[in-house]
């Protein structure tokens, strides 16, 4: 498979503004001769999909659905960001990413992966330009996996700093979540005491009832058909968010007894 039928025409999105300069100069220094008519595999799908998405848009006038290709580019960006939050490129953090996308979409995919996501890190992003272009065109779901992702980077070297804690949350920020949903995704890659709170994003005196309550919507927010539309190689990850939310419940009520 080569890299310009990886690449090919089927980028939806996140082949325009911001995010498409930003690729079009990382794919300058390395891809092959384009071969037109080829279905890409980047996506799972050709470009007849992609108009179709533009056209969906252009009838409805909302926001298209993400893509699987959408959502693998979105990330490459926001990843390259926080890898360089605190001035440096860590091995094991770069591993990560590596390791993540081998899981996600196979070892070939994710070696075009990681060849792109090389250039577009030698890049200087404007982290707000990006992200409200992600906000403006993905969807809520997809933005918190994103976000879920990005600690899980940042986490791959068994600490994460100050520096890449600032900019997740800067990133947050920007990409329209909520501090609550924030702190709760935070929390799934911290061990304290009020961790379970934070996860179902409720105070620690919060009653029996508002514990079910809370769990019941988070359970509903953080479950993986919310990002079905992002294809089984995301799923993994949103699985992982529904865990975490059961294990919260689970770790209260063994503490309040109920």
């Amino acid at each position: 498979m080569s890299f310009s039928k990886w690449i090919g025409a089927s980028l939806g999105w996140s082949f325009g503004g911001p995010i498409g300069a930003i690729i079009g100069l990382a794919l300058g220094s390395i891809v092959d001769a384009m071969a037109d008519g080829n279905q890409s595999p980047f996506l799972g799908q050709g470009e007849g999909r992609s108009r179709q998405r533009q056209t969906t848009r252009t009838r409805n006038q909302s926001r298209p659905q993400t893509q699987s290709g959408d959502f693998e580019v979105s990330l490459l960006v926001l990843a390259s960001i926080v890898i360089k939050a605190d001035g440096k490129q860590d091995q094991k953090e770069l591993d990560f990413v590596r390791q993540q996308f081998a899981s996600m979409y196979g070892k070939e995919r994710a070696n075009h992966a990681f060849k792109l996501f090389k250039n577009i890190s030698k890049q200087q992003i404007s982290t707000r330009q990006v992200c409200l272009q992600i906000k403006q065109m993905m969807d809520h779901p997809s933005r918190l996996q994103l976000l879920h992702f990005l600690f899980g980077i940042a986490k791959a070297d068994g600490h994460v700093t100050e520096d890449e804690v600032k900019q997740i949350y800067t990133i947050s920020g920007y990409l329209g979540i909520s501090s609550r949903d924030y702190e709760s995704i935070k929390a799934m890659f911290y061990n304290s005491s009020d961790n379970a709170y934070k996860i179902l994003e409720i105070d620690k005196n919060a009653s029996v009832p508002e514990i079910k309550a809370a769990y019941r919507k988070m359970a509903k927010k953080y479950h993986p058909d919310r990002v079905v539309h992002l294809g089984k190689e995301h799923q993994e990850g949103a699985e992982e968010k529904f865990r975490q939310v059961q294990q919260a419940y689970e770790h209260l009520q063994k503490e309040r007894k109920f």
